[in-house]
């Protein structure tokens, strides 16, 4: 017969195992409200909350609405990655017009004890995942020599097209620094929808600043990653969605002008 501390050993596996078991089988579901589409042509305020998203995920990234900036989201927390290079908690009440959560679940991890360039990153992953068919989502936790980063200005109505927002964008570089890079491997198939191919936002390891990745250098750190076979997206209801032009000719120009 089991003691009042083997009573509480037992009862403890029994719970990591369980908790095992559920972070294996759970659903890999990617939550998308809005298209990237409906964003380059300037459809910058959504009615999707801050806590609402984090009904749907505990990581992701996107924008807040009046385009007020990047949203970047890890361990339930979300963060506003500034015009100003500067980052702050984002409130529970904010909105988004264009968000992709996830609740992280990786499969897999990499640890660099050495500099690795954003493409010698992406290549571990492509590496593993080799099927451009499905959504990867990555997450790194380390020291990087160096990130490129830039943050969109808040906009006011008329709004302009995402292309003419960025024509003047603001850029920052962060050297040497600890910090956390969130991101998405998404595939060709869905330019339009999403952003095809690799996006990437960045935080310090202070939460004091960041914006979405132009480039990177990392020293060290560990890439944990897995891929995703589910994606629910929610339409805007709103006259702005409807009216928008969501598959302009030069549609694929368009988002990669704007995210590299």
């Amino acid at each position: 017969m089991c003691n009042f501390v083997s009573d509480c050993s037992c009862e403890d596996q029994l719970k990591d195992t369980v908790r095992k078991l559920h972070h294996k089988s759970a659903e890999k579901v990617i939550y998308q409200t809005s298209l990237m589409s409906a964003l380059l042509h300037g459809v910058y305020d959504g009615s999707t909350t801050v806590e609402a998203l984090l009904r749907k995920g505990d990581f992701g990234l996107g924008t807040f609405n009046q385009l007020d900036g990047e949203l970047v989201a890890f361990d339930r927390q979300v963060y506003q990655l500034r015009s100003d290079g500067s980052a702050r908690a984002a409130r529970p009440e904010q909105q988004s017009p264009f968000a992709v959560m996830t609740f992280f679940t990786p499969e897999h991890q990499h640890h660099f004890s050495q500099t690795a360039s954003r493409e010698e990153v992406h290549r571990v992953i492509d590496s593993v995942i080799t099927s451009d068919n499905h959504f990867c989502a990555l997450r790194i936790s380390g020291r990087f020599a160096s990130v490129q980063t830039r943050t969109v200005p808040c906009q006011c109505r008329p709004y302009r097209s995402m292309t003419e927002v960025l024509g003047n964008q603001p850029t920052f570089d962060f050297n040497h620094r600890a910090g956390e890079l969130i991101g998405f491997r998404t595939p060709q198939y869905m330019q339009g929808i999403n952003v095809a191919g690799y996006h990437e936002h960045f935080i310090t390891d202070d939460r004091q600043g960041g914006g979405h990745i132009l480039d990177y250098e990392l020293e060290q750190g560990t890439l944990s990653f897995g891929a995703i076979t589910k994606l629910v997206i929610d339409l805007p209801e709103d006259r702005d969605f409807l009216q928008a032009d969501l598959h302009p000719e030069n549609l694929d120009e368009a988002i990669r002008s704007v995210e590299s």
